[in-house]
Formats: C-alpha cells, sequence, structure tokens
C-alpha cells in the first residue's frame, strides 16, 4: 500500500485545478453567511456533513472497484443543480488528466474515453486512488479535506482571514473529517451487495441555490 500517495493526492499543489473553485464559501461570503473564523468554521461543518458526505461515499466506492460508469449515475442523482454538475465535470476532467499522469492506469484511461467531457470529480477521485494504491477509506479521507480545504483556503483570500486561524478551522474538523470519512468507506462496502442506493445522499439545498447565483454573477473571483 503506498499511503504516501495520499499526500500527493490531497496536497493542494497537486494540478488539479481546486485552487481556481471556493466550494460555495464565495457566495457565502457576499451574502453575509461567512464573515469570520466562527461563521466559516460553521460553513464547512455544514458542508463536510452533505456535500463531503456524498462525495467521499462516490470516491470511496470507486476505490473499491465499483464501476466508475454507474457511480456517475449515482453523482448525477445527487447533484441537484446544474452549475454544481458542471463545476464537478470540470474538476473531474483536470484531475483525471493530472492522475493520468501521476498513475498511469487503464482504468484513469478507459473513464477518459467513456467521459471524454469530464466525469464527476469525485468518482475521478477513488478511481485516482484505487490506481496508486490506496483504500477506500484513503479515498474517503481525500474526498472529505477537498470538501473543506477549497473553501478554507478561499475564505483567507475573501475575507482576509489570518492563516494561522483558518488552519485551525481545519484542526478542529478533523475529527468530524475521520468521523465523515468512516461513514463514506463503511457505505462503500454496501455498494457492491446492495447497489449505488448504499451510497449517502445528504443534501444541502441552500449550497445549490447559490451555486446557480453564482453562476450568473457578474463579478466573482472564484468560478464556483
Amino acid at each position: 500500500m503506498n499511503r504516501a500517495a495520499l499526500l500527493v493526492l490531497a496536497d493542494g499543489r497537486f494540478p488539479a485545478g481546486g485552487h481556481a473553485h471556493s466550494g460555495g464559501a464565495e457566495e457565502a461570503v457576499t451574502a453575509g453567511r461567512v464573515r469570520d473564523v466562527a461563521s466559516l468554521e460553521a460553513f464547512c461543518r455544514g458542508r463536510l456533513h452533505t456535500a463531503g458526505l456524498v462525495a467521499a461515499g462516490l470516491a470511496a466506492a470507486a476505490a473499491a472497484g465499483y464501476d466508475p460508469l454507474l457511480l456517475e449515475e449515482a453523482a448525477d442523482a445527487r447533484t441537484a443543480a446544474p452549475a454544481l454538475r458542471y463545476t464537478s465535470r470540470r474538476l473531474g476532467r483536470q484531475l483525471l488528466r493530472a492522475a493520468r499522469a501521476a498513475w498511469p492506469c487503464a482504468a484513469l484511461d478507459a473513464l477518459a474515453t467513456a467521459r471524454p467531457r469530464g466525469a464527476h470529480q469525485p468518482v475521478v477521485l477513488g478511481l485516482a486512488a484505487r490506481c496508486a494504491g490506496l483504500t477506500p477509506l484513503d479515498a474517503a479521507h481525500a474526498a472529505t479535506y477537498e470538501s473543506i480545504g477549497g473553501p478554507v483556503t478561499a475564505a483567507v483570500r475573501l475575507l482576509r482571514l489570518d492563516p494561522f486561524d483558518a488552519t485551525a478551522v481545519l484542526a478542529r474538523l478533523a475529527p468530524d473529517m475521520d468521523h465523515v470519512a468512516a461513514e463514506a468507506a463503511d457505505a462503500a462496502q454496501r455498494v457492491q451487495a446492495d447497489g449505488p442506493a448504499a451510497l449517502p445522499a445528504a443534501s444541502a439545498p441552500l449550497l445549490d441555490i447559490t451555486a446557480e447565483q453564482h453562476a450568473v454573477r457578474g463579478a466573482r473571483l472564484f468560478a464556483s
């Protein structure tokens, strides 16, 4: 098992395109819902237990070897907002390109051929983890970290927060990330027997609504 690959996959410097996206943080800052460290932490906790949980479940199932095309359908069903589907596939396309360079693998090549316009980011993440020799739990951890790491980094730029305070938010949410990753990995174990319905399907309607608002906003710093 190549656990060091997890550090590479979760590294913010991995060229997967996430730096251009705020995970909904920009719209939350614009609306005044995120305005300081405390409100950022609340936003991230909510995102982690909804969108983060769903992403972690999909990633864990892909890392466990479940059919990525069936997981693509499951991701569509769990992504209500067109803007979020577009963003997920855009990020997935960039991640797939980076993963194929880092860990050449027939499964990644096959997904690129099947989904030339981009596959959902969590599905690609899980498949990349599998090709890198990682476990479903590793993939779930990478997905949970990504789900809140991006918004925290974006909030530093948007609100000029002290980076030390922002990093402390991630540290305080570490137990939540562990819990969500474990829940996602457990669900992924049931997918082979029960199908994609076993995966988490938590919803976050406000994230859906604000994603659509952000998509048509003229002046913005982040793509999502």
